[in-house]
């Protein structure tokens, strides 16, 4: 059983059941930016049981049957881009300030305790100011064209050349951002509170680990669904174009 299912994707996977992004976060696998990866791949390079994993993702599965989950697969390219714009960017645009000045906060009144919290701060605040420029890229740019696109009957123009120009550009924008948030969490030993740990630095904690979820979510979304039905419908409107 799991031989017949390891060649598919981990991005498959969340995109056909969103609810397993849970069980891939637990086992430490990256669904968004890796998630174009081989499950049996990802699972050999981590030393993770292909057949446990198998067993978990059935579990969540069937108790997930009788829940409605969301379809994206049949979402519209305008469907995804107004709902990555109002449940990943305006969430981001309202916590990550709040974040920031606890994350700024915690590292002056206890940077004496551990060296790191300044370094998380300054992380976290160059993760904010690369996201509010790469969501701002795909509000004004990005977004707008991938809609262009759908109610296009022939190929319309686009300064920045082909989609793939810019959709290159956010994936490799949201590498920066993965590699960030890594480092926020080793930084934290895995957003562990110290028993010293004030009221301010858990609920930041606890903060940061809702804000890494949203992300590889907004991230999967976005490359593993929206990019592609993009890319799909410029090459049809191509093929038009050429035929």
């Amino acid at each position: 059983m799991a031989m017949t299912h390891s060649a598919k994707t981990v991005g498959e996977y969340v995109k056909e059941r969103p609810s397993l992004s849970k069980v891939f976060e637990r086992y430490g696998i990256d669904y968004c930016c890796g998630g174009k990866r081989p499950l049996l791949e990802v699972c050999q390079e981590k030393g993770v049981s292909l057949d446990e994993l198998m067993l978990t993702l059935e579990q969540v599965t069937t108790s997930m049957l009788s829940r409605e989950e969301p379809d994206w697969q049949s979402a519209t390219v305008a469907q995804m881009t107004e709902h990555i714009y109002q449940n990943h960017h305006l969430y981001l645009y309202e916590v990550m300030p709040r974040l920031s000045q606890m994350a700024n906060k915690v590292a002056k009144v206890h940077g004496g305790k551990d060296g790191r919290l300044a370094e998380l701060a300054v992380t976290f605040d160059t993760l904010q100011a690369e996201l509010n420029r790469h969501m701002h890229k795909e509000e004004q740019v990005l977004f707008p064209y991938c809609r262009q696109l759908a109610a296009a009957d022939s190929m319309p123009e686009f300064h920045c050349g082909p989609i793939s120009t810019p959709i290159h550009a956010m994936e490799m924008e949201h590498e920066q951002a993965g590699a960030l948030l890594v480092q926020m969490r080793t930084l934290t030993d895995g957003y562990t509170p110290p028993e010293w740990a004030c009221n301010t630095y858990r609920v930041l904690l606890d903060g940061l680990v809702e804000m890494e979820s949203d992300i590889h979510q907004h991230i999967h979304e976005e490359n593993n669904i929206l990019f592609p039905k993009a890319l799909e419908l410029a090459s049809e409107l191509e093929k038009n174009r050429q035929g």
